[in-house]
């Protein structure tokens, strides 16, 4: 390694060490411990290869020192052509240790890696829903990439690097001091102008990176959301693509001039650190070149002294700053933590026990139910806030009890933020009660297995929520065991077969972000197609056909109908003409059942539901008879599009367009 390298390596190593630093727990060391300890022989052999080579890269210069002594002394020429042949095996030695200490920290880092990375997305996957309603992605997304990376970095790179720098220093110092005591402390002398500037230097471009990294983030997260398809369409219709462009602009010149400062700087030092190096080796030149003429030096030992001094620096600039280096790195392995310490609030019981077979029963018990405060789903640092809402545990929902048979419908109704998709979402287990239980065929759902909950409860939102993949991919994931002759069938009966088979690609067209590429009612038919393919036994429509024109309603008529025929159902919907034919009809406000009965009886006692019906229809263009015998009154009684909108309370569900 020449002088100018070793500059480089030691900005480096500073540079980085200076970011992120913060304390670490010895419970965290013992976790990161219980992580490496899959791999712990392949990190011995690592540790012991990495050991090795160090010893080789002393061994080298004094070799040449003794050839050079070999051929000043006129000895015979097979004993230089010998010492030749051995330092030229010992570069093949090293070429071949560092292949394999490559290929073993390679392996250990990305092996770490793995475990780390499916250790937290099944661990995320287990989190509530209000985790991920609260988290932005890309700070989780980041968890995932660039802390895993970070915290892989402490076994590839800070941990190697620590071992072969201290044995590499010991060795050097050794020989040095033995060749010439003199010449090494002079040498020693000159340290404190590789460190100190070095340290100095990387805190000021740890600073610019970060600045620059900050800048970047903000340039990603512009690009993420007007990239995507209503993100460009809001640019678009607000008429602000110049301001966009102007903002954007900004950043990129500001990330410009940093990149420009931080390369000057760089080159500053590491100019003026090459140059500190060439005049410490004309020091050892010109003093052992004395000491030589004396006759108190070697020759060889001067060549040998001047090979080592570049192997002294790099070490010991290193481990000045190797505590920093090693804490910075561990951060990472923190900040993944963080994100496995939070406790998932609803776990599978040991005994958990499946559904049973058979028609299936849908029980409120007296449920009373709060939202988590943040405190118990959500980190600051994922929230990217300094300080979580403390906000939480209102009560919500307020002694809700009602039943539904085998076979019968029941409908939710009420205004908007009353708690009716909550009450949706305490079914499929999305979260659990705080007091009071929900049944299915007479069984709590917390004492059910998840998988026969996905089994037996199909849910489909307003929102129907599609992948960025095939429409093939997207029904597959009802029924990953479905045939093509299934999947035809379920596009059939939802009214999507003609229209998929005229695409291209038919199964295989690729639906864009969020089923962009797909009309509303085209994409709501397709999580109706979803539901159908999974044959559940319990059916969940929170406002499924919100996105609906009266043709779009009419086409999947037939289908819901099947859909819901000898099935459990419970209907959420602000429109009322869809749930006249509900076998019972619940009024929702506040979180509580305020009436409770059918269409008929409900209109009679003149209550809330009275109200609701009178103020929707003659605010319609058309009365209650129209809207009668249009879309789905079949199988909903549905009508013309007269409510007061999809429902937006805090409680809707936004994550999933199936849950089965």
């Amino acid at each position: 390694m020449d002088m100018e390298v070793t500059a480089w390596h030691s900005l480096h190593s500073t540079m980085t060490a200076q970011q992120g630093r913060r304390p670490f727990s010895r419970a965290t060391l013992r976790r990161i411990l219980a992580f490496a300890r899959p791999h712990r022989r392949r990190l011995v052999w690592f540790l012991v290869l990495s050991t090795v080579t160090a010893m080789l890269a002393v061994a080298t210069p004094l070799l040449a020192g003794r050839v050079v002594d070999a051929i000043v002394g006129g000895d015979p020429a097979p004993l230089v052509v010998g010492l030749s042949g051995l330092i030229a095996g010992i570069a093949l030695a090293e070429a071949g240790l560092g292949l394999l200490t490559r290929w073993l920290s390679a392996s250990i880092g990305e092996g770490l890696i793995l475990d780390l990375r499916t250790t937290v997305y099944d661990h995320v996957q287990r989190m509530p829903l209000a985790f991920f309603t609260r988290t932005r992605t890309g700070a989780l997304v980041s968890r995932l990439n660039n802390d895993v990376i970070g915290a892989q970095r402490a076994f590839s790179d800070t941990l190697s690097g620590v071992v072969s720098n201290i044995v590499t220093l010991l060795l050097t110092l050794g020989v040095m001091l033995s060749l010439s005591w003199q010449i090494t402390l002079i040498a020693l002398v000159l340290l404190p102008v590789f460190v100190l500037p070095a340290r100095r230097v990387g805190r000021r471009l740890a600073a610019l990176r970060r600045e620059g990294a900050d800048h970047n983030a903000m340039m990603g997260t512009q690009m993420t959301e007007r990239f995507s398809a209503p993100g460009a369409t809001l640019v678009k219709l607000m008429g602000r693509p110049s301001h966009e462009s102007a903002e954007f602009a900004i950043r990129a010149r500001r990330v410009r001039d940093i990149g420009v400062r931080s390369a000057m700087v760089q080159t500053y030092f590491v100019t003026a650190l090459t140059l500190v190096s060439a005049l410490a080796l004309a020091v050892v030149y010109g003093l052992g070149g004395l000491f030589a003429l004396r006759g108190q030096l070697e020759a060889g030992a001067i060549v040998s002294l001047a090979l080592l001094l570049t192997r002294l620096y790099a070490p010991l600039t290193a481990l000045s700053g190797a505590h920093i280096e090693v804490m910075s790195a561990l951060v990472s392995f923190e900040r993944v933590f963080e994100v496995l310490d939070l406790k998932p609030l609803i776990s599978e019981k040991p005994d958990a026990r499946a559904v049973p077979e058979g028609p299936v029963s849908v029980e409120f018990d007296s449920v009373r139910f709060s939202y988590p405060s943040a405190d118990k789903v959500s980190l600051a640092s994922l929230e990217e806030v300094a300080n979580l809402d403390t906000r939480g545990g209102e009560e919500v929902l307020h002694d809700i009890s009602f039943r539904a048979e085998p076979g019968q419908m029941v409908a939710l109704v009420g205004s908007s933020g009353a708690g009716k998709s909550t009450i949706a979402q305490l079914l499929p287990r999305l979260y659990d009660t705080d007091a009071g239980a929900v049944r299915l065929a007479g069984h709590d759902v917390r004492d059910l297995t998840a998988a026969s909950l996905r089994d037996v409860l199909g849910m489909v939102t307003q929102d129907g929520h599609l992948f960025h993949d095939s429409i093939r991919e997207n029904l597959l994931l009802a029924r990953p065991e479905a045939t093509e002759e299934e999947l035809w069938d379920a596009l059939h009966r939802a009214r999507l077969k003609e229209l998929v088979g005229s695409l291209p690609d038919g199964l295989d067209t690729v639906v864009g972000e969020r089923g962009y590429r797909l009309s509303g009612g085209e994409r709501q038919r397709l999580t109706i197609a979803r539901l159908l393919l999974a044959h559940p036994r319990v059916v969940i429509l929170d406002e499924a056909t919100a996105h609906l024109d009266n043709t779009s309603e009419a086409a999947v008529q037939e289908a819901l109908t099947e859909a819901l025929e000898g099935r459990t159902a419970v209907v959420i919907a602000h429109r009322l003409s869809t749930v006249r034919a509900a076998d019972l009809i619940l009024v929702v406000e506040d979180g509580r059942i305020v009436e409770r009965g059918t269409h008929d009886t409900l209109l009679a006692a003149d209550g809330r539901y009275a109200e609701l019906y009178r103020t929707q229809f003659t605010t319609s263009d058309s009365g209650p008879d129209a809207a009668e015998d249009a879309g789905l009154e079949a199988a909903l009684g549905s009508g013309p599009d007269t409510g007061s909108g999809p429902d937006t309370g805090p409680d809707f569900v936004r994550e999933t367009a199936l849950v089965r």
